[in-house]
């Protein structure tokens, strides 16, 4: 039985799609932002809201795969790491939050199916165990959907 990974898999539906305890999910934080909005920088130096989803896709997208025998990049302090966006149409920023939303559904989906035996096995290309990548991609959505939350009120 896999209650351990149907817990996990809950927590990400949670973060992304709503019912979380917390607050707002991203899905939830990310409406009614506009394209403009979306691609402005009120803080000199820091992030896009666009770019900020970009990235949580990228890693969500990247732990998925890892579940899948996929090794994990090497992208930290890459441009991979943090995609910018060059189209800032309203088509774009629709094609953005459709990325993000959709890497947080397959996400849960994937760790539905994982097996809590497996959870101690080694993510390929990590020195860390998929229950730590688990939970630390959640984490890593939350902290990012906190900073969008911020600059949407910026």
């Amino acid at each position: 039985m896999n209650t351990e990974c149907i817990r996990i898999a809950d927590q990400a539906r949670r973060a992304f799609a709503g019912e979380a305890w917390h607050g707002q999910s991203v899905q939830e934080i990310l409406e009614n932002i506009t394209p403009e909005r979306a691609a402005a920088r009120p803080i000199a130096g820091g992030h896009s809201i666009w770019e900020l989803a970009l990235h949580i896709a990228v890693w969500t997208e990247a732990s998925s795969a890892s579940a899948h025998g996929v090794p994990m990049p090497d992208i930290v302090g890459k441009p991979e790491d943090w995609p910018s966006a060059s189209d800032h149409s309203s088509a774009a920023w629709s094609k953005a939050q459709q990325r993000v939303l959709k890497s947080g559904a397959d996400l849960a989906q994937t760790i539905e199916g994982f097996s809590d035996a497996r959870l101690r096995d080694t993510v390929p290309g990590r020195k860390y165990e998929y229950y730590y990548l688990f939970h630390g991609i959640v984490q890593h959505t939350l902290y990012h959907a906190g900073q969008i939350a911020l600059l949407k009120k910026a």
